[in-house]
């Protein structure tokens, strides 16, 4: 994950860079160009959750979302990694409930609130997190509704059921490569290996998607556009998704994933980022996402909610400021 390595993010304390996040980085086109690479992009990795609207795909594309009337906010939330607020809670009890299931069905564990203000509230309260709360609720309740459509067996999860074979056969398709292996997911579903590359790649064939007339790619059209018309659905209140696509220029669709992963999809310019932070860090990806936006034009260096991302201070107990997170130079070249 080293190997081949460029700065990506540097935390400047006084004069000096007191730490460097390393990592890899992509924009690419859909035929597998490359417009900039940075570090190695042959690098394989598990993109975690930056992948969900590739898993979302099978749910679009096999008319199980039209049979059950899922709307755009439900398509967003199939591809989210939410917070855990009543918006979320609230919206997947409903989906389940309308088709008849429960919260007991889903196969994600439960998991707090990861909105700080939110957890301490429930605990106040006495309540307890369940599944609904887990902040990829949304994505398994896609999941359960490819299976009721499917006829499948309830184990959803299983890396040979129907929903994650098909879910494999999509990831495959957009990557343009064939998966070498899996890792499981915090949520307990497969999360295919690819490349930095690869994943670039991926995104830009959703950023084009809209252009042809395939099952599949009108699929990821209506994915792309979910996620850009409900970004609070995409994450929440104060996240990285969430701001940077509602500061954005130019509509994009924003995912971050665990261990430091992030992309973009820019369907105007039929481009797609991918990147990789390699000690798994979040602050180093979302900075490094955030300027690389930046040099694309599609954000504004000088909005608030870009500078929260890209040139985050960093306050000590006192609140006094005491340093500065960065973008790698080589990132704006």
């Amino acid at each position: 994950m080293i190997a081949g390595a460029i700065p990506l993010a540097e935390i400047w304390r006084g004069p000096i860079a007191e730490s460097v996040h390393l990592g890899h980085a992509v924009i690419a086109r859909d035929d597998g160009t490359l417009e900039d690479a940075f570090g190695a992009p042959e690098t394989m990795v598990l993109p975690r959750s930056s992948a969900k609207m590739i898993q979302a795909l099978p749910l679009v594309a096999s008319g199980a979302a039209d049979a059950a009337g899922l709307s755009s906010r439900h398509l967003a939330l199939a591809c989210a990694s939410h917070e855990g607020a009543p918006l979320h809670v609230e919206a997947v009890g409903d989906w389940l409930e309308a088709r008849r299931l429960s919260e007991a069905d889903l196969r994600c564990g439960a998991q707090p609130p990861r909105d700080r203000a939110l957890k301490h509230e429930m605990i106040r309260a006495g309540g307890t997190p369940d599944q609904r709360h887990n902040n990829c609720s949304g994505k398994h309740a896609g999941f359960l509704t490819l299976m009721q459509h499917l006829g499948a067996g309830a184990e959803y999860h299983e890396a040979d059921h129907p929903v994650q074979v098909a879910a494999r056969e999509a990831f495959e398709t957009v990557t343009d490569r064939t998966s070498p292996f899996y890792g499981i997911d915090g949520c307990s579903a497969p999360n295919f290996a690819t490349t930095v590359a690869a994943m670039g790649r991926a995104m830009a064939w959703f950023a084009t998607a809209h252009g042809r007339s395939d099952p599949l790619s009108q699929a990821a059209a209506r994915l792309v556009q979910a996620m850009i018309a409900h970004p609070m659905e995409v994450a929440g209140e104060g996240r990285a998704c969430t701001l940077l696509m509602q500061a954005a220029t130019e509509p994009v669709a924003l995912k971050t994933g665990a261990e430091g992963f992030f992309i973009a999809i820019l369907p105007e310019r039929g481009l797609g980022v991918a990147l990789k932070a390699a000690d798994g860090a979040t602050r180093a990806a979302e900075c490094a996402v955030a300027a690389l936006l930046v040099r694309l034009g599609a954000l504004d260096s000088r909005h608030p909610d870009v500078v929260r991302f890209l040139n985050p201070e960093i306050r000590n107990f006192r609140g006094v400021v005491t340093g500065q997170i960065r973008p790698a130079d080589g990132l704006f070249a």
